[in-house]
C-alpha cells in the first residue's frame, strides 16, 4: 500500500519541465544566434580565415563564383565582401577596353564574356535585394572604372567600355519583367542625365552638338540595344528611347542613333539623305528599326505610329531625295512598304505615290532586283484606290512621272555642271533601263492575265 502511495507522488506533468528548459535555452542562445546561423550555413569554410578565402577565390572562374554564390547567405556575403576589396575589384572589373595588341575579334569576344559572367555573379549576389537597393549596389562597384560611363572614355570609338557594360546589364536584366526593366532604364536615365542631353539633341539644330550626338549613339546602341538574342526585347528597350517624345522629335532619335555615320571619327552625316543617293549600308539600321517596331507587336506601336515615324524621318533634317526614300522603303519589307504607299494612296497623294513608284524601279535597277516586284508592289497599290477612274488616273501620273524625272535628268546633264555630270548621266543610264524593264513586267503581267 505504501508503495502504491509513492506511485501517486511522483505523476508530476513533465512537460512544463521540458518547456522551461527549453525556454532558458532560446535565451541563453539568443544573443549568438548571428554568428552561430552564419558559422553553420559556411560548411567547411567556417574552419579557414577571411583572408585565405578570398585567395580560393582567385582560383576560381567568375562563372564559379557565381555559382558557389548561391550555395548559402553567409558565403553569398563573403563573396560580396570580396568584390568590394582592392584586389577584388581589380581581379573582377577588367578594365582593358583599348589593349590594340590582341586581334580585335579574340580581344572582343573575350572580354565581352568575362563581364557576360560578371553579370550573372552580381545577378546572383543581389538575388534577395530589392531592384532599386541592386542597382545601386552594382552602380557604386561599377563606378570605379571610367569606361563604363556615359562620358567616360576619352576615345569611346576605340573602347569597348560601353558594349561591356551592356553585356553586363543584358545578362543581369534577363528574364525581369517588364516592370523591373522600366526601373532600370529610369535609373540609368537618372544616373546619366540621358534624358536631358536626349532634350538637348532634338531641340538643337543637327549636327550643333556632334560630340553628344555621338555619346547618345553609342551609349544607346553598345548598353541598351544591340546585346539583346530576341528581338522583342531590343524592341522594348527602343520603345523607352523613343516614346517620352513626340514624333518628330523621334525621328530625330531614330537617325541620331542609326542613320549614317562617319568612319573616321564616328560623327552623324546630316546631309547624307539630302545631297545624293546613297546605298544600303548607310539605310541598314534605320530601316531595321524601322522593322522591329513594326514586326514584334509591340503595344506601345500601332502600325499608324510606325508609317507616320517613317513619313517624318523622310524630311530629317530635311526633304530627302525621293531615291533614299524608295531605298529605305525596299529595305524595311513588303508590308511596310505597302502600308507606306498605301496611306498616300488613302489620302489621295496620287501624284507624289507615282514619282515614288519610279524609284523604286531605279532602286532595282541599279541593285539588280527583280522588276516585277515593284510591278506588283504597283499593281497592288492600285487596288487601294476605290474606283476606276482613280486607278486610271495612277497609272497615268506613274507613266507622266517616267517621263518628267528623265527629262528632269536630261536638263541637269545639260546645264553643264561637270562635277555632276557623271553621276547624272549613271542616273539617266539606270533610270531609263529601269523604264523599259518596268515596261517589260507590264507588258507580262498584261499578257499573263489575258491568256488565262
Amino acid at each position: 500500500m505504501a508503495s502504491r502511495i509513492n506511485t501517486n507522488f511522483t505523476l508530476i506533468p513533465v512537460y512544463k519541465y521540458r518547456r522551461s528548459t527549453r525556454r532558458s535555452s532560446y535565451i541563453f542562445n539568443n544573443s549568438r544566434d548571428s554568428d552561430s546561423q552564419a558559422s553553420s550555413t559556411l560548411g567547411n569554410f567556417k574552419a579557414l580565415p577571411l583572408e585565405l578565402f578570398q585567395i580560393i577565390l582567385k582560383y576560381l572562374s567568375v562563372k564559379d563564383i557565381s555559382m558557389l554564390s548561391m550555395v548559402s547567405k553567409a558565403i553569398n556575403q563573403h563573396i560580396i565582401n570580396y568584390i568590394a576589396t582592392s584586389p577584388g575589384s581589380k581581379r573582377l572589373l577588367l578594365r582593358d577596353f583599348h589593349n590594340l595588341e590582341l586581334p580585335v575579334r579574340k580581344q572582343d569576344s573575350t572580354i565581352l564574356e568575362h563581364y557576360r559572367s560578371l553579370g550573372l555573379l552580381f545577378k546572383r549576389c543581389t538575388l534577395l535585394l530589392p531592384t532599386k537597393e541592386r542597382l545601386k549596389y552594382i552602380h557604386k562597384i561599377l563606378a570605379e572604372v571610367s569606361c563604363l560611363k556615359f562620358s567616360g572614355c576619352a576615345a569611346p570609338m576605340q573602347c569597348l567600355g560601353l558594349s561591356c557594360y551592356g553585356m553586363f546589364l543584358q545578362t543581369l536584366t534577363a528574364g525581369w519583367d517588364d516592370l523591373e526593366c522600366h526601373r532600370v532604364y529610369n535609373f540609368l536615365c537618372e544616373l546619366t542625365n540621358l534624358s536631358r542631353k536626349m532634350q538637348t539633341i532634338v531641340f538643337s539644330k543637327p549636327g550643333s552638338a556632334r560630340k553628344l550626338e555621338l555619346r547618345i549613339r553609342l551609349f544607346c546602341r553598345n548598353v541598351l540595344l544591340d546585346h539583346w538574342t530576341h528581338r522583342s526585347d531590343s524592341a522594348f528597350w527602343l520603345t523607352r528611347i523613343l516614346k517620352p517624345w513626340p514624333m518628330v522629335n523621334q525621328a530625330r532619335l531614330l537617325y541620331i542613333i542609326f542613320g549614317p555615320i562617319s568612319p573616321q571619327d564616328g560623327q552623324v552625316i546630316w546631309q547624307k539623305m539630302i545631297e545624293e543617293p546613297t546605298d544600303d549600308s548607310s539605310l541598314r539600321g534605320l530601316a531595321d528599326a524601322i522593322k522591329l517596331l513594326y514586326d514584334t507587336g509591340i503595344r506601345e506601336w500601332t502600325a499608324d505610329d510606325v508609317i507616320s515615324l517613317l513619313d517624318e524621318l523622310s524630311v530629317v533634317p530635311r526633304e530627302w531625295l525621293l531615291e533614299n526614300n524608295a531605298r529605305l522603303l525596299i529595305l524595311s519589307g513588303n508590308n511596310i512598304c505597302f502600308t507606306f504607299m498605301a496611306s498616300k494612296a488613302v489620302n489621295g497623294r496620287a501624284t507624289e505615290l507615282a514619282r515614288l513608284i519610279v524609284f523604286l524601279a531605279l532602286v532595282c535597277e541599279k541593285e539588280l532586283y527583280c522588276m516585277d516586284w515593284a510591278v506588283k508592289m504597283m499593281q497592288k497599290v492600285c487596288k487601294v484606290f476605290s474606283t476606276p477612274a482613280e486607278r486610271s488616273n495612277f497609272l497615268q501620273n506613274v507613266a507622266n512621272a517616267f517621263a518628267c524625272i528623265i527629262m528632269e535628268m536630261v536638263q541637269l546633264i545639260m546645264s553643264g555642271d561637270r562635277d555632276e555630270e557623271e553621276r547624272s548621266f549613271m542616273d539617266l543610264f539606270h533610270l531609263v533601263h529601269a523604264q523599259a524593264n518596268f515596261h517589260k513586267e507590264v507588258l507580262h503581267l498584261t499578257m499573263n492575265t489575258l491568256s488565262t
